[in-house]
């Protein structure tokens, strides 16, 4: 493409892989390359997975060389030099940071440029130092954006952030359908769908997995597949083995592509602790499958209309999650209703959408 806007844009990442905050942040390449910015990706991790567009910078392949203090020190500098060598107009920071010297080194000394950072996690301990006078030293006038306005009103109020606004994460609708249509590895016949990272202090899949224990579906043969992979999948799979939920519920692992296997279930489920905008709620609308979500902080509430869409339902809540599953499989008009109003209530989502509000910022 003959790059149509003059402004060099680099997209700090901690990786491409692993995670919707990761995911969320290749897209926003493709989105910003799609409008004609030099788009340039600086990776802390050596782990790309993801599909990105722009010139790819990895610093991750220096990290496993030499990951020391001195090292890291190096790599800031590197990083430094890479920004000014390369003539980098903006710079839109997309990870976590939690580290305070690496913070304070970064945001004064490293960005002596214009810097946007993304908020992309509700739970403060994910998105910021643990020192709150920090925290407002180094980002009280800074470009912020937020995932969910739940979230912007949150860090507003928490730490008095002057510039700070919500964007939505953007979507590839036509590529979920068009990769939804590729066939499965395993023929599995009605069930519900969780998919994402198999981590329970995030994930809280332990309730879903109560939940769906004390509900009717397993006596209905509806069964739960579970897609993904994380540090407690083998925990999991004890947990639900105590169930006595072998014959019900499905680990299947992490597949690349789950979007076959999120198209034919009946109903997705979230029981998040907490999230940012969980991909998951969308990705699955786009395919016409309802959602049934608790009301984690933050995001569900901002897509899921209940009743229309999806259930939303008390959070850390067992029974109302299981009453929730209940009436998504065995009430046909609600669920009939629901399926019909899926796609079109996240279309705002698409990629076109959101790009055009980050050129409003970015320009």
């Amino acid at each position: 493409m003959i790059k149509t806007n003059t402004k060099k844009i680099c997209i700090v990442v901690t990786c491409l892989g692993g995670g919707g905050a990761e995911r969320s942040s290749a897209l926003l390449s493709q989105m910003l390359d799609n409008l004609g910015y030099d788009v340039h990706i600086v990776s802390v991790l050596d782990k790309i997975d993801y599909p990105y567009k722009g010139k790819l910078f990895n610093l991750g392949k220096l990290k496993q060389k030499n990951d020391t203090l001195l090292g890291r020190l190096n790599r800031l500098l590197i990083f430094k030099k890479y920004l000014k060598t390369n003539s980098i107009d903006i710079v839109i920071d997309s990870r976590a940071r939690v580290q305070a010297y690496r913070e304070f080194i970064i945001t004064t000394f490293i960005y002596k440029l214009p810097a946007i950072y993304i908020l992309h996690n509700y739970n403060y301990k994910k998105a910021f130092t643990k020192y709150s006078w920090l925290n407002r030293l180094l980002y009280k006038n800074k470009k912020m954006v937020a995932v969910s306005k739940a979230a912007e009103k949150l860090y507003k109020t928490t730490y008095k952030l002057n510039d700070i606004s919500t964007i939505y994460n953007g979507f590839n609708f036509e590529e979920i359908l068009k990769q939804s249509n590729k066939k499965v590895g395993v023929e599995i016949e009605n069930y519900i769908i969780y998919f994402g990272r198999l981590d329970d202090e995030h994930k809280n899949l332990k309730l879903l997995l109560d939940a769906y224990k004390i509900s009717q579906l397993p006596e209905a043969n509806v069964s739960l597949l579970i897609l993904g992979s994380g540090p407690d999948e083998a925990m999991l799979q004890e947990y639900s083995k105590s169930l006595n939920l072998d014959d019900n519920v499905v680990f299947h692992g992490f597949e690349k592509n789950p979007y076959p296997y999120i198209k034919r279930a009946l109903c997705s489920v979230l029981t998040s602790r907490y999230e940012g905008f969980p991909m998951a709620i969308p990705e699955a609308l786009s395919l016409n499958v309802p959602v049934v979500s608790v009301d984690c902080k933050s995001g569900p509430s901002e897509i899921i209309i209940s009743e229309q869409n999806g259930l939303l339902v008390e959070n850390y809540n067992e029974e109302a999650m299981a009453n929730a599953l209940n009436r998504m499989i065995f009430d046909k008009e609600l669920y009939l209703h629901c399926k019909s109003n899926a796609r079109e209530s996240v279309r705002a989502l698409s990629m076109t959408n959101i790009a055009k509000q980050w050129q409003a910022i970015l320009n």
